[in-house]
């Protein structure tokens, strides 16, 4: 089932999940489902975050173009808080977020469109994240977003103090000196 995120292009996918007295099978991708979703680029690279510690933050990160990536991310142990935040010169929800928690017990995916800035927070200990890209990583066209910036107000489900980074997320730049770089 593919649930719009209010954020145009953005979307969860929750897969049926299969229970049997083994465990549990589950079709967490297929491509024919996504393009019917208007997400047609192809996937080229997959990547795995493991992350040993709760309350733990990643990002927010992104891609510029022309190196912009679409991404298909799943958790595939423990759970995270995933927020997207829109950062499309022009786009009619330019600077809003959403959020929406990603478990391995429920196996829910979010699809993010290229133009948003994507980050996670660690719910419990011992997390594993993949994801797909519809592009290759080029480090020299990254950008990241301040997870903190008030303008934002993101509502990271924790007190700021209570959540870990690492020192480069921690120094990515506020909304509007990013918008001011991408030529808003």
């Amino acid at each position: 089932m593919i649930e719009p995120l209010g954020l145009a292009g953005a979307f969860t996918i929750t897969p049926l999940v299969h229970h049997d007295a083994r465990g549990a099978f589950a079709e967490t991708f297929r491509a024919s489902m996504l393009a019917e979703a208007g997400a047609d680029r192809p996937f080229v690279q997959e990547n795995l975050a493991r992350t040993s510690k709760a309350r733990q933050l990643r990002g927010l990160h992104f891609q510029r173009p022309p190196h912009a990536q679409d991404k298909l991310v799943q958790v595939l142990a423990g759970a995270v808080f995933d927020v997207i935040v829109d950062i499309r010169p022009g786009s009619a929800t330019l600077g809003r977020w959403a959020g929406v928690t990603l478990s391995a017990e429920t196996a829910k995916l979010i699809y993010v469109p290229r133009g948003f800035a994507h980050g996670y927070l660690t719910l419990t200990d011992e997390v594993a994240v993949l994801y797909k890209t519809t592009a290759y990583y080029a480090p020299d066209f990254e950008g990241g977003l301040a997870w903190d910036d008030p303008a934002l107000a993101i509502d990271w489900r924790m007190a700021p103090e209570d959540i870990a980074t690492n020192d480069r997320d921690a120094r990515w730049p506020p909304f509007a000196d990013v918008m001011a770089g991408l030529g808003r």
